[in-house]
């Protein structure tokens, strides 16, 4: 595992622990689970050609179920 150190202005560190204190987390866990949760949320190009081949396809979708 790596370590990396980031630079915050003190206001949004303020604001950091507050969420995190609300959320009863340390705010390094707060932090590492953000970072992971917009790493594997896909991004909006990929989402938005799914949902268009989806709503594309939705037909054939209802016909091949029945």
């Amino acid at each position: 595992m790596t370590t990396i150190t980031i630079s915050l202005p003190d206001d949004r560190l303020r604001a950091l622990e507050k969420i995190s204190a609300r959320l009863n987390l340390a705010t390094e866990e707060l932090v590492r689970l953000s970072i992971e949760e917009l790493i594997s949320r896909p991004d909006e190009n990929f989402k938005q050609v799914m949902k268009d081949v989806l709503e594309k396809n939705a037909e054939l979708y209802k016909r091949l179920a029945a």
